[in-house]
């Protein structure tokens, strides 16, 4: 597995979009705490005005981004390390 951050961070924000779609998070508490795009809509905009299927497109994609980026840091790392000899 290549990307396997990207994977699990793309999970995570599905994950905390399917727990806000459920109802279990009724004053989205849980949601507005971990979506970053949530975070940045309501510092310019009323949260209120924009889509929700637009707010979690946007978190699933941030999470997606963050995990990409973690990989691709994890993968710079590994190459500035000398392998070793068997």
């Amino acid at each position: 597995m290549r990307y396997p951050v990207t994977i699990i961070a793309t999970i995570i924000g599905l994950a905390l979009c399917l727990y806000n779609s459920t109802g279990y998070d009724p004053h989205n508490f849980v949601f507005f705490m971990f979506s970053v795009p949530a975070w940045f809509v309501d510092l310019f905009i009323d949260v209120h005005e924009v889509s929700v299927l637009l707010m979690y497109v946007a978190t699933v994609l941030c999470y997606a981004l963050i995990g990409y980026i973690a990989d691709r840091i994890i993968m710079h790392e590994r190459s500035k390390r000398p392998r070793r000899a068997r």
